[in-house]
């Protein structure tokens, strides 16, 4: 099976930076495609970003892209989403996922293509 362990979250100030971890271990464990979404109280739960563990291609939600920022380390099977110039509207619970597939850019925001979901870790924006 897969695992998939989160870290990072935690209350910032508007402005303030976090970088959150997901490192992902198990039998069945392959460095394809991992994602990162979130869900805020009372929505649905969006896209925020996605990698493939192989090569360079990295997308992100229009709503994040220039302040998030995704890296890896695949010595250690460890996705980065690194967060600055954070906003109260960027409050929710953050969740990394694993793709069995290497999914191709246009799939990667689709939730349904990911297989293994982290426990999720609380992301709060407030002064």
């Amino acid at each position: 099976q897969v695992e998939l362990e989160e870290s990072g979250g935690g209350l910032v100030q508007p402005g303030g930076s976090l970088r959150l971890s997901c490192a992902g271990s198990g039998r069945t464990w392959t460095r394809n495609t991992m994602g990162w979404f979130r869900q805020a109280p009372g929505k649905e739960r969006e896209f925020v970003g996605a990698f493939r563990w192989s090569g360079t291609t990295t997308i992100y939600a229009d709503s994040v892209r220039g302040r998030l920022t995704i890296s890896k380390d695949n010595a250690k099977n460890t996705g980065y989403l690194q967060m600055n110039s954070l906003k109260p509207e960027d409050t929710a619970v953050y969740y990394c996922a694993a793709s069995k597939l290497n999914l191709i850019a246009s799939s990667m925001s689709n939730r349904q293509f990911y297989d293994f979901w982290g426990q999720g870790t609380q992301v709060t924006v407030s002064s």
